[in-house]
């Protein structure tokens, strides 16, 4: 991922772009189920961009259920798939 990736004249939002990123690195496998996520303050930084905008990009993940988040300890990638059920 890197600052280059980030189209800030695309009428997608930054922070689904970010998102996108963090999504595609999941699914290849760059980012492994119960490991960190890079925190909102190292996105801040890899992209150029305001915390609220990171942040926006995590909550994204967490709604979708890529990602949760442990209080006081960081977010992580999930092991269960968006979309999968328990049947």
């Amino acid at each position: 991922m890197s600052e280059s990736e980030i189209d800030h004249g695309s009428p997608t939002p930054v922070y689904r772009q970010i998102a996108a990123l963090i999504i595609a690195d999941i699914e290849r496998g760059a980012l492994v189920v119960n490991r960190k996520i890079p925190s909102e303050s190292a996105l801040t930084q890899r992209f150029g961009v305001a915390r609220e905008t990171a942040r926006n990009a995590v909550r994204f993940l967490r709604e979708e259920g890529y990602v949760f988040t442990v209080p006081q300890r960081g977010t992580y990638v999930s092991e269960r798939k968006p979309g999968e059920t328990n049947s």
